[in-house]
């Protein structure tokens, strides 16, 4: 029997439902404008089953060693698996047996691993590609800097087995949000004119996708506004 607590798990997806759709309101765009990808990340299987059952069908997971165990054990649902972590070229064929996007691609490497991933397995079909831009002077952060995007661009552009989605990034904490994803929106702007339909801006999580609704963002990563208190790892 599972331990989640359905009913609380679909009033808090209702509750950030309805703030989406008032943000999106608010800046005049459509009700359809933006895709919630719900995360995750330690919480079991059972609430992937449970968030399927109230509708949701993007689910992401920082982890690729966690996200694969959960791709089988959640084997029939229908769900579209997002990778939004920081992720090793040398896992990038593992990667693409179960995600549909990777929303971390920040390196030239990667990209080239991906590819060929992609090439030597032809029946895990497209993979979609957001470009992570850091936000930040930290190299050591997750992301791409802004003299490498141009480059990695053109790759994504020119890739066979991969779709250029478009950028994706994580607004700094000690950050004004609405600063942080007008660079997003800066960064968008960089790669649209390189590869023109790359226009997707993976931006917000729980406390701040209000704001990144507000810059643009076409993809929003929430978690435990959503499916509550993550359990400390085993």
């Amino acid at each position: 029997m599972s331990d989640v607590d359905e009913v609380a798990l679909a009033a808090r997806l209702s509750s950030v439902r309805e703030k989406i759709a008032h943000a999106l309101a608010t800046n005049g765009r459509g009700a359809d404008d933006v895709t919630l990808i719900v995360v995750t990340k330690f919480h079991p299987a059972d609430v992937v089953r449970a968030l399927v059952e109230c509708g949701v069908h993007d689910v992401g997971e920082n982890k690729h060693q966690e996200a694969a165990a959960k791709y089988d054990e959640c084997a029939g649902l229908n769900v579209n698996w997002h990778f939004i972590g920081q992720l090793q070229s040398n896992k990038a064929a593992a990667v693409r047996r179960y995600a549909r996007a990777v929303h971390s691609v920040d390196r030239p490497s990667l990209v080239t691993a991906l590819e060929r991933a992609g090439e030597n397995a032809p029946d895990t079909g497209t993979l979609e590609c957001f470009l992570q831009v850091n936000l930040t002077d930290d190299p050591a952060r997750g992301g791409a800097s802004w003299a490498d995007i141009p480059a990695i661009s053109e790759m994504l552009l020119h890739a066979r087995t991969l779709n250029f989605a478009g950028v994706m990034a994580v607004a700094p904490l000690d950050v004004d949000p609405r600063e942080a994803f007008e660079q997003v929106a800066r960064a968008s702007e960089l790669v649209r004119s390189i590869a023109p339909e790359a226009r997707a801006i993976s931006a917000g999580m729980s406390h701040d996708f209000e704001a990144a609704i507000e810059v643009g963002a076409t993809h929003l990563r929430i978690g435990s506004q959503i499916t509550g208190k993550r359990p400390v790892p085993g």
